[in-house]
């Protein structure tokens, strides 16, 4: 009976693989080919195929998506010409910012696959630092989205006055996290495979860089800014990359603990040199083979899986408002510049730009478009506006040197509460409405303002506003080198 499943399961497999092959064009057969030949060489050779395993992430993006096809379309490949082919872990890191979109653009890619029976597959989805099971209807715990909350506000309060507000920076280390975990989780993998241009690795690295300063890790060894270098990077990092913040007992440890190596033997193979750069090629097997959604429109605007366009031009406008004197709608007017010069530089369809012109240059849909934005902030960040307005002046760090500035720009009716406010961070008692307007304009307990107080504000020196800056401050330097992809890239 089992060698009549096993018949049966491969027939299966090779009728996936043939319809799947279908919807290839010449350059990605040819594409499938190098990526086998890539494999064999790393594992050692055909023979050693059936022990190697690789780690792929995914996110739900376009990208990843592809990547995925094509790494399976390997993985039956190798099975008909070979004893045994490769093992594949597929993980996604679930963080507030992941949409229901791109979880059911994950489901449906699995299900075109069919990798869901398959034992050579793990499916694995991180939730609050525990591996489980991928699946797309489980909501988010209220642990892990408060955890998630937390380390966001944690890392964007220790930025400096006159660096913009980098509501994402946070992606970058919770990826970097989780990378470093679940490559040695349950024996580990090989490999870590990529389709990320070195522009996506550069700016993966440097904004995870960025975020661990903040979070008080020193990365001092490795200057290489591509993949090269990302698991000495990890190690570096190590499991725990929010211990400044809470100490021992503030976070969940990574889970189920036993089932975690002591080492990791992962290496990192790029494949973005052989995939094919053009969207129009792959487009037939993402939509009609894998049954990829996108918002379009979204999609092309974001450079980080993160970052929502919606919220960003949210912050410009808050950050016009509140901080430089002027209105909202000027803000919001230039984040659609930015984005339109990024748009041209990329040569983007006409359409996607009128698309961005019709969602955020109508000066008469702003109060919309501001509730609309407020509204999602709320929803998957779980930050008020009056929150994500104390983000921008980041008044605690470097003992509340800069809350007074904040309380006559967006509170002066505190002012007179000045003192308590210190005394409030230095740990003293105060009254309880005190502490109770601080909880509700910072989104922190008292305890997290007070360690934010007795920490300094860090420097990105130059690399924030470049790596951030809204749409892309990076894309207006020159065309990009390939779509971006982005697992730091929560669906492009």
């Amino acid at each position: 009976m089992t060698n009549i499943h096993e018949q049966a399961m491969n027939n299966v497999y090779q009728q996936v693989l043939q319809r799947l092959l279908s919807f290839f064009s010449r350059a990605e057969r040819t594409a499938l080919q190098l990526l086998i030949q890539r494999l064999a060489v790393a594992a050692g050779g055909m023979e050693q195929m059936g022990s190697y395993k690789v780690l792929a992430i995914q996110s739900g993006s376009r990208d990843c998506c592809y990547t995925l096809a094509l790494l399976r379309a390997a993985q039956l490949t190798i099975a008909t010409r070979a004893p045994a082919t490769f093992q594949l872990r597929v993980a996604t890191l679930r963080l507030n910012s992941t949409s229901s979109a791109a979880l059911d653009n994950i489901d449906r890619t699995y299900s075109a696959l069919f990798v869901h029976d398959d034992p050579r597959v793990e499916l694995l989805m991180v939730e609050n630092r525990e591996v489980l099971p991928f699946d797309p209807a489980a909501p988010i715990s209220k642990a892990g989205r408060e955890s998630n909350r937390m380390n966001l506000l944690m890392i964007g309060h220790r930025r400096t006055s006159d660096e913009p507000l980098e509501l994402w920076d946070d992606g970058y280390l919770a990826t970097g996290e989780f990378y470093g975990q679940i490559a040695r989780w349950n024996h580990g993998v090989d490999a870590l495979i990529s389709g990320d241009s070195p522009r996506q690795q550069k700016q993966f690295i440097e904004g995870l860089n960025r975020a661990a300063t903040k979070a008080g890790i020193g990365l001092t060894s490795h200057p290489d800014s591509e993949f090269g270098c990302l698991f000495a990077r990890l190690d570096e990092l190590g499991s725990d990359c929010y211990q400044a913040f809470y100490g021992e007992h503030g976070q969940v440890p990574w889970r189920p603990a036993e089932q975690f190596e002591a080492c990791r033997r992962s290496t990192f193979i790029s494949i973005h040199d052989i995939l094919v750069g053009n969207l129009e090629e792959r487009w037939p097997l993402l939509s009609e083979f894998l049954g990829f959604k996108a918002d379009t429109l979204t999609r092309q605007l974001n450079d980080y899986e993160y970052a929502s366009p919606g919220i960003a031009a949210h912050i410009e406008g808050l950050q016009a408002c509140f901080v430089q004197g002027q209105t909202y709608e000027a803000g919001v007017a230039r984040y659609l510049q930015r984005t339109l010069v990024m748009m041209h530089r990329r040569q983007l369809p006409e359409r996607l730009c009128e698309q961005a012109v019709e969602a955020f240059g109508n000066p008469a849909a702003l109060d919309e478009l501001r509730a609309q934005a407020a509204a999602e902030a709320q929803l998957s960040l779980g930050l008020s506006e009056a929150q994500l307005v104390c983000l921008l002046f980041a008044p605690f760090t470097k003992n509340g040197a800069r809350l007074e500035h904040f309380l006559r720009k967006c509170h002066p009716g505190m002012l007179v509460a000045l003192p308590d406010l210190h005394r409030a961070m230095q740990g003293q008692p105060v009254a309880e409405q005190i502490m109770q307007w601080m909880i509700d304009v910072s989104g922190l307990p008292v305890s997290l303002i007070g360690q934010l107080y007795r920490m300094a504000p860090v420097s990105s020196q130059g690399g924030g506003a470049a790596a951030w800056a809204g749409t892309d401050a990076q894309a207006i330097e020159g065309p990009d080198d390939a779509p971006l992809s982005g697992e730091w890239s929560a669906g492009r």
